[in-house]
């Protein structure tokens, strides 16, 4: 089977490239595995290239290179089949809308898998007839602005299949947006067991990890560990973690541990990637979010051998952890709830080490493996019933682009009056 994956930029850092580069090497010990990234920045992707799949991409912004693109006449205009909901829609121009078409409608792949909402919008608009097309969601549907929920509704309606990554997503998918035809299926994220030995949650150190960005409550877990540390002393907390170009997250909690007088007790380690490295050096993981779209950080500590004390927030904690066993869940926002968490394990030598070793256990039904044949088993059974019996009407996907195209028209006017709108205040 030929298998393609589109991905926004393959030579970046991220989660949703971590992950697909991990099911596409996985995907590649049996089938004939590519990724076209959109993009190109650098030679050679940050991550590594995963092995035995091949690399290819269609708009080179590498600055060094002869085939520089990044000033064509055709980039500084903007995109019209990307949608304009989807975050990254001004990294996006008529240029990309014309190299993501040529290669859509050329691809001679079985399966073709879109990695982000814009991707999705374009493979399910111009795809060819034949690939089985599939839309991935790496984020949750609440977490999209209103705006692209719409157009994710209009939109999705000619792929195959979306997958999420937790069942509570694919509820929402099912339950909010009418997308007859479409099959919602729910694949968790794949992480690869960790090359070094695991955790032996001797040392005394809490261990988090994660942009540092508002939604990840680190000031929650500053203050919870502030209780942890005037009761247990010599328990210190690492935070690894960038934030944004303005470093104002940083700035801020730094301002809060040093306002806690916590400066010895608690570390802000930057960005590590990867990070199987570091979650051994120590006992206990803490994850703080208000919302996961699954809970990445999760399942690499429990595979390292670390219980997870993790808010419960919604979506990804709950389907990971097993509450009292591998790891404990906690109320939303709760800070004295996550500071008694903790204590309860750094307290307990025998249950901090039994949680770590059925967390190990637990988080092995997230190898790769496993995960990349949930997905040869949706792909074969989607190829299986052909391009007729998968694609709707003829009729039916005229009518569907056409009231794409009309959306998309309307979504253009909406903008163009409130971009005058606008510049008439400031003027």
């Amino acid at each position: 089977m030929h298998i393609s994956f589109l991905l926004h930029n393959a030579y970046g850092i991220g989660g949703t490239i971590r992950t697909t580069f991990t099911l596409a090497q996985t995907l590649a010990e049996q089938h004939d595995v590519e990724i076209v990234s959109v993009f190109r920045h650098r030679d050679g992707p940050a991550l590594g290239a995963p092995d035995r799949v091949r690399m290819s991409h269609l708009v080179d912004l590498r600055k060094e290179s002869p085939y520089y693109e990044g000033g064509a006449a055709e980039h500084a205009r903007p995109a019209s089949v990307f949608p304009r909901g989807d975050t990254r829609h001004r990294q996006y121009s008529r240029l990309t809308d014309t190299r993501i078409a040529a290669h859509l409608g050329a691809i001679e792949a079985d399966v073709v898998i879109g990695t982000r909402p814009g991707l999705n919008v374009h493979i399910s608009a111009q795809a060819r007839r034949g690939p089985v097309r599939i839309g991935q969601e790496h984020l949750t549907l609440d977490s999209h602005s209103y705006r692209l929920r719409r157009e994710i509704g209009h939109r999705y309606g000619l792929l195959d299949a979306v997958t999420t990554v937790t069942r509570a997503d694919a509820r929402d998918y099912r339950n909010r947006l009418r997308l007859p035809g479409v099959r919602i299926e729910a694949i968790p994220n794949g992480v690869p067991e960790p090359a070094g030995p695991p955790a032996e949650s001797d040392a005394k150190w809490v261990v988090a990890a994660g942009r540092l960005h508002r939604v990840k409550r680190y000031d929650l877990l500053v203050r919870a560990f502030a209780e942890v540390a005037a009761a247990r002393p010599g328990w210190r907390l690492r935070i690894y973690g960038g934030g944004d170009a303005t470093g104002n997250e940083q700035k801020t909690l730094r301002g809060l541990i040093d306002g806690l007088g916590l400066q010895d007790r608690v570390r802000l380690m930057g960005s590590v990637h990867p990070m199987e490295a570091e979650w051994p050096k120590g006992s206990i993981a803490a994850v703080t979010s208000e919302r996961e779209s699954f809970g990445m950080t999760i399942v690499e500590a429990m595979r390292c051998g670390l219980p997870v004390v993790a808010t419960d927030c919604p979506h990804g904690p709950a389907e990971i952890i097993d509450d009292g066993t591998d790891g404990r869940l906690v109320p939303v926002g709760d800070t004295d709830a996550f500071a008694r968490a903790l204590l309860a394990l750094i307290d307990d030598d025998e249950l901090r080490r039994r949680m770590g070793r059925a967390a190990r256990a637990s988080s092995a039904r997230f190898d790769p493996a496993p995960i990349a044949e949930r997905h040869e088993k949706l792909f074969a059974e989607l190829a299986a019933q052909g391009a007729r019996g998968r694609s709707r009407s003829a009729l039916r996907t005229v009518v569907h682009r056409s009231r794409g195209t009309v959306l998309d028209g309307a979504y253009a006017l909406r903008y163009k009056a409130a971009d005058a709108l606008r510049k008439g205040r400031a003027g």
